[in-house]
């Protein structure tokens, strides 16, 4: 017995050193964790349980029956993150680069089954150079059914990505279809086609970082939904982000503990100009209204004229989307509603509340936007919106002008609760503006044609830049004292509770994509 015990020890320790001591110290003069220690680190201590520790490829093509690795590079398991079950795999880049073969992406599916039947969030940390050439299309069949098992677990269970390295090629797919894309700066790139390919099909000569680093996808292709400095930082972002979500579609966010106090918040007064066209940070309004430090920003650097991120109120996990007039006056355009719509339906499909919090002049015009197809992308959120059935409240902090209002969380698209503070103006566009249409004649006809455009504006503003004829129509249910907001939102949440929607039978909608 002893013996056989020992051959089993070995094996283990075999499979606990990958591609061997050297692979692993290269990984660590690159300041990287190994597949294992990130693992390790990531899950509570002592519980991570790995399925598949001995599997081995099976090629025998190109002398790769001369190169034998337990586990096949890739670790995968179970275990719990703050007490709660997540089913994992790790890509252990001292194991041919990370690279996938039919037995790696076998293990990968039969973690992502299993995190389907039980209903419990499924995480990759990937560090791929992509699939592996040696075994051809049994690779990329291997990829195929990682791709077909992200579309099945869309919307049932949460998925994360976390890119702790390289990620070329067919390796990029399933992190795009996964929930969110998280990517470590200076460390981590993602590319279809590396730049080597880009030099020799277009000529074009670019780096690693500048075509898909964590800077160039967090800013300028949205593909990154959150960078961190270095790696330790990337696996404490999960255990913060999971902690806003729940196990799966059919349950809710568990409530932390809150103890209701004084919950008036007097510096929301002060937060908007007297003048309309000055801008204000939007942050500061979220920072008034949700439990302290609990905001986690999705997409800061994306689309920075709307924010979405995870907070809480009195313990209560919600989403936010909200206008930023610090950027772009706070106009719709074609990122934004992108980056706004897609975070709706994660909250929608994961039964988290979406607050919204208002200050919009309208999409933004220009050649730029409608070539781009701003009407189908500002569709995208106006259809994000009304199909969702979590409750929806919306507080319109100033302007709300135009198709904007409508797309907003408006009364009309299904919203809950609509609050408006005093200073909202809600309208189909400015008093100069309107002004210039509805009095043009006056206006042209006059002695001083600016000094009537002047009465004109203010007769304009007088009738419709306030929240009172909405409100007298019901499309706002109350307008409220800014300092009152953080409470009469306590109180929407919990009376929203239990709220059902039935939707109409249908296999799914055609959202304008």
């Amino acid at each position: 017995m002893e013996s056989k015990i020992n051959i089993l020890n070995d094996k283990i320790a075999q499979a606990h050193l990958g591609g061997g001591i050297k692979r692993i110290e290269k990984q660590h003069e690159k300041k990287k964790l190994t597949a294992r220690e990130r693992v390790e680190y990531l899950m509570d201590e002592g519980s991570f349980e790995e399925i598949g520790m001995l599997v081995t490829h099976r090629t025998t093509d190109f002398g790769m029956e001369k190169e034998i690795y337990f586990g096949d590079g890739v670790i995968t398991g179970y275990g719990t993150i703050n007490g709660r079950l997540v089913y994992i795999f790790a890509q252990d880049f001292t194991v041919f680069g990370g690279a996938l073969s039919e037995t790696h992406a076998e293990k990968i599916c039969k973690v992502m089954d299993m995190a389907l039947k039980v209903g419990a969030p499924m995480i990759g940390l990937n560090d791929s150079g992509g699939a592996r050439i040696q075994e051809g299309v049994r690779s990329l069949g291997g990829y195929a059914d990682i791709f077909f098992r992200n579309v099945q677990s869309s919307g049932v269970i949460p998925q994360i990505s976390a890119i702790m390295g390289p990620c070329a090629g067919g390796a990029v797919y399933s992190p795009a279809m996964t929930d969110f894309t998280m990517m470590v700066e200076n460390n981590s790139y993602m590319f279809v086609t590396g730049p080597n390919v880009v030099k020799t099909v277009t000529n074009e000569e670019v780096t690693s970082e500048a075509l898909g680093g964590a800077e160039t996808h967090s800013t300028k292709s949205g593909v990154a939904h959150t960078t961190s400095p270095n790696g330790v930082a990337c696996l404490e972002d999960i255990k913060t982000l999971l902690g806003y979500f729940p196990q799966n579609n059919r349950e809710t966010t568990p409530k932390l503990p809150y103890e209701l106090g004084d919950e008036i918040r007097t510096q929301l007064n002060n937060i908007v100009p007297e003048n309309a066209n000055k801008p204000y940070d939007m942050h500061e309004v979220i920072h008034g209204i949700i439990d302290e430090e609990s905001f986690f920003e999705i997409h800061k650097d994306f689309a920075e004229n709307i924010i979405v991120g995870f907070a809480r109120i009195a313990g209560r996990s919600i989403g936010i989307v909200a206008n930023n007039p610090m950027f772009l006056a706070g106009c719709l355009d074609v990122k934004s509603s992108i980056k706004a719509a897609r975070f709706t339906r994660f909250c929608d499909a994961f039964n988290i509340p979406l607050l919204v919090l208002v200050d919009v002049p309208g999409f933004l015009p220009g050649t730029d936007q409608e070539w781009n197809g701003i009407i189908v992308h500002g569709a995208k959120l106006l259809y994000a919106l009304s199909e969702a059935t979590v409750p929806r409240v919306t507080v319109i902090t100033r302007k709300a002008y135009g198709g904007a209002y409508d797309v907003m969380n408006s009364k009309h698209i299904g919203a809950d609760m609509n609050f408006a503070w005093p200073t909202a103006e809600i309208a189909v566009m400015g008093a100069k503006g309107a002004s210039e249409i509805i009095f043009k004649k006056e206006i042209s006809e006059a002695a001083d044609p600016e000094a009537k455009l002047l009465e004109k504006e203010a007769e304009y503003a007088d009738l419709f830049a306030n929240p009172y004829t909405a409100a007298q129509r019901g499309f706002i249910d109350e307008v409220i004292l800014p300092q009152d907001t953080r409470k009469k939102l306590i109180k929407a949440f919990s009376m929203l509770e239990n709220k059902v929607v039935e939707t109409p039978k249908r296999k799914h909608g055609n959202i304008p994509l």
